[in-house]
């Protein structure tokens, strides 16, 4: 029998101040410290470009946070873009946390599987109302919503072209905008 042992959120802290991780591209996932799938060009140049629209779309509403840490119960993911309350100087001293956030956005290729499974159901546990996973593979958006233990209520392919999220009702966020082929020059 295989026993892992449970990282606590201040045990982690102390290995980070400790320079223990220093250099190595981790998060605690679950307890657990997991190393981070290296990003190919496509993901890092889509996530960027959503947070930079999605930080024009927002303002005034939210603080959107790229490739950041978060700190849950037993997690500090590092999501794509998080979305959280302002003022952003609440963060100064402390990640935001789940009650900080209005909703979280992996993008995906070869994290595709980590996030569907594993950073879905701690984002679920976490109460999060809102995740959506930009697809890579199929260009496609998938979005939880209503969490219920350790999953969502809701799951949606998404195909329409604009989106609305949760905490923005009146806010119209378009798909296309995430993916580089699709924008018009």
């Amino acid at each position: 029998m295989v026993t892992s042992i449970k990282w606590s959120i201040s045990d982690y802290h102390r290995m980070i101040e400790s320079n223990i991780l220093t250099d190595k591209r981790c998060e605690l996932i679950a307890g657990e410290i997991l190393s981070m799938t290296p990003e190919l060009p496509q993901h890092y140049n889509t996530a960027k470009r959503g947070a930079a629209y999605l930080t024009q779309l927002l303002q005034g509403h939210g603080e959107v946070r790229f490739n950041g840490p978060i700190t849950l119960a037993d997690s500090e993911p590092e999501p794509d873009i998080a979305i959280v309350k302002l003022p952003n100087s609440e963060y100064d001293h402390r990640h935001p946390n789940a009650k900080d956030i209005f909703w979280l956005i992996e993008v995906a290729n070869s994290s595709l599987s980590k996030d569907l499974s594993l950073k879905k159901a701690v984002y679920a546990q976490a109460q999060i109302p809102e995740y959506w996973v930009i697809n890579l593979q199929t260009k496609t958006l998938l979005v939880f919503r209503a969490p219920v233990g350790d999953d969502y209520s809701q799951e949606i392919v998404w195909t329409e072209s604009v989106i609305f999220p949760l905490a923005f009702p009146q806010i119209e966020i378009e798909i296309s905008r995430f993916f580089s082929d699709l924008i018009q020059s």
